[in-house]
């Protein structure tokens, strides 16, 4: 019989000191059952399943919840949807308890200790899984630096009654982030498999190298000492962004690239497996030319609800007044300086049209002469509590700011496959082409190293795609929009803009304005457009919604604000954790802000 080590088992037993258990069953180490005999890791199929356990864990960014969840992540804490009693932010005061878990570490840190040690495995067997298993630790680690700053370093299984190893001070956050960059080329080095679409290769290594190195190289270019601990640091920036160029090119010029429209649809409305699963339009996620790595969902083994929510009568998290400016008109030009007529648009003329989409409200005309991704993103009619939408056979969508969410909705697919709970199954993108190409162009854009070439390889592909004009680098830095918040140039500004139009919803955009240093975006009494939506001030009086402000958006809640502070840069250590560390007789240090 084999043994079985449970953490969450140690502390009901009683093993080690009170305070210990609690840290670990509480706050570091959730309950997990590990295998324990050097026996059980000298099974190359066991190693195997140990490391798969934990191929949900790559997520970047992407809820992964329960099991009928989707990857999707619908956000409220940023400035491109509004939700639904507007989320402020993760903690606005500090917790007695929080998710600040290092069950993964210890995880991946246990399966290298355990397979590292095996006499039966064969060399690349055992490289293989040790590669993952860094690739595993890695992915935790950027995941809480990213939340917390410094952390307490492992690369050992912690001792459960070694309290003083269990109490160590964090380190320097710089220092956890060249760890991670060590374990992810350690895995790109030793896994053996190079492409996986749904399982561990270097290519995912790479993406996830990829998306690190860009954080990493913009964070610390734009870091103030104040608010984020610690200073620029042009050097690492530097050394992080070619990375970031170097690894994103290798990838770019392996994957293919969904032309069109249609094409970009694809990524986010794909069914695995196409016609047995109803030959629905955008039929197989398995050779869809732009997936790196994804996760798939069926009829039969797993499905989601991520289309449903988007079909619903429930109000769901519209479009931001602030996001849908974001889009470029058809000329390639902002409103600033288009040679459409925008008096279409905003408070000096009609937004919306009652026309051929009547009883709804049809905005198709101002959709149709901006980036295509626009009418991807959203509908082309205005709905909302007392003037519900229709999308291909839903019906009663509600929508806070009146534009609704389309993205992800396949409508070839069956109707009871789309606005039921749980019976989505549409497959998650995770890492893809044109994700790739945003941080490749960023990367290089920072660095002042960009050409036209470079614009060619990546940025106008996705131009093209969106049915705009291709640029350079020359036509870019002259755009020069008014709208330009974020203090930088014209050029980074525009590729900044492409990036969120490109991917819109994805769960992405918090996360980008903390490393360009930006979270101050997300205040709404500065910038009220992203509380507000579509503008009504011409629906007839009997079809208007409830809130309406004086210059005639959609602006639900009305109560609601989001106040910055420096402090929302990290999340704070909580009170039980700090106390835990003065119980012993350490310090664990808040966080700026939360002291």
């Amino acid at each position: 019989m084999k043994k079985i080590i449970s953490i969450g088992l140690l502390a009901a037993m009683g093993i080690g000191f009170t305070s210990c258990d609690d840290f670990l069953d509480k706050n570091r180490y959730q309950p997990t059952n590990i295998e324990n005999t050097q026996e059980y890791w000298d099974n190359y199929d066991n190693c195997v399943l140990q490391v798969t356990r934990y191929i949900a864990s790559i997520n970047n960014g992407y809820s992964t919840g329960g099991s009928t969840d989707c990857q999707f992540l619908f956000s409220t804490r940023s400035d491109d949807q509004v939700g639904s009693g507007f989320v402020n932010w993760s903690y606005t005061s500090v917790p007695s308890t929080s998710d600040w878990s290092y069950s993964q570490v210890r995880g991946a840190n246990f399966i290298i200790n355990m397979a590292g040690a095996s006499e039966k495995l064969t060399s690349p067997q055992k490289a293989n899984i040790v590669g993952i298993a860094r690739l595993i630790r890695a992915d935790a680690y950027f995941s809480l630096v990213r939340n917390y700053g410094n952390c307490v370093w492992e690369n050992q299984v912690m001792d459960p009654s070694d309290k003083e190893a269990l109490l160590q001070a964090p380190i320097d956050r710089d220092i956890i982030m060249d760890s991670v960059f060590a374990d992810l080329d350690f895995a790109i080095a030793t896994i053996q498999t190079d492409k996986a679409r749904l399982s561990w290769s270097k290519d995912l290594a790479r993406c996830l190298k990829s998306e690190a190195a860009l954080y990493e190289g913009t964070f610390c270019k734009y870091r103030v000492a104040a608010e984020n601990g610690k200073g620029p640091d042009a050097n690492r920036s530097k050394k992080y962004l070619e990375e970031c160029a170097k690894v994103s090119k290798e990838l770019i010029g392996k994957y293919g690239f969904a032309e069109g429209i249609d094409g970009y649809m694809s990524i986010y409305q794909s069914v695995y497996g196409g016609g047995s699963n109803g030959g629905v339009k955008y039929s197989d996620f398995a050779s869809q030319p732009e997936i790196i790595f994804g996760r798939r969902y069926d009829q039969t083994n797993l499905k989601h609800s991520v289309i449903s929510y988007t079909c619903s009568s429930t109000t769901t998290s519209g479009m931001s007044l602030d996001a849908f400016k974001a889009y470029l008109f058809l000329d390639g030009k902002p409103a600033a300086s288009t040679n459409y007529d925008t008096s279409l648009e905003g408070v000096n003329g009609v937004f919306n049209y009652k026309g051929e989409d009547i009883p709804n409200y049809s905005i198709r005309k101002v959709v149709e002469r901006r980036d295509l991704r626009l009418g991807v993103a959203t509908d082309t009619i205005v709905y909302f509590k007392g003037m519900e939408g229709y999308r291909a056979g839903a019906t009663g969508m509600n929508a806070s700011a009146g534009l609704g969410v389309r993205k992800y909705d396949n409508i070839a697919m069956p109707l009871a496959a789309r606005n039921n709970s749980a019976q989505n199954y549409t497959s998650a993108p995770i890492y893809w082409t044109s994700y790739i190409m945003c941080n490749y162009i960023e990367a290089v854009a920072e660095l002042g190293t960009i050409t036209d070439a470079d614009l060619d390889l990546t940025y106008n592909k996705m131009m093209t795609r969106a049915g705009l004009p291709t640029q350079t680098v020359a036509s870019l830095s002259a755009i020069n929009d008014p709208a330009n918040n974020m203090d930088v140039s014209s050029l980074i500004w525009e590729i900044r803009r492409n990036r969120r139009c490109e991917l819109m919803f994805d769960g992405f955009r918090f996360k980008d304005l903390v490393r360009w240093h930006q979270l101050e975006l997300l205040d709404s009494k500065n910038h009220p457009d992203i509380l507000r939506g579509a503008y009504v001030a011409n629906i007839d009086p009997d079809h208007k919604p409830a809130d309406v402000d004086a210059e005639g958006y959609i602006r639900p809640y009305p109560d609601n604000q989001r106040e910055y502070n420096y402090k929302y840069y990290l999340l704070p250590h909580s009170s039980g954790q700090i106390e835990l560390y003065r119980s012993a007789g350490k310090e664990l240090p808040q966080n700026p802000g939360w002291e």
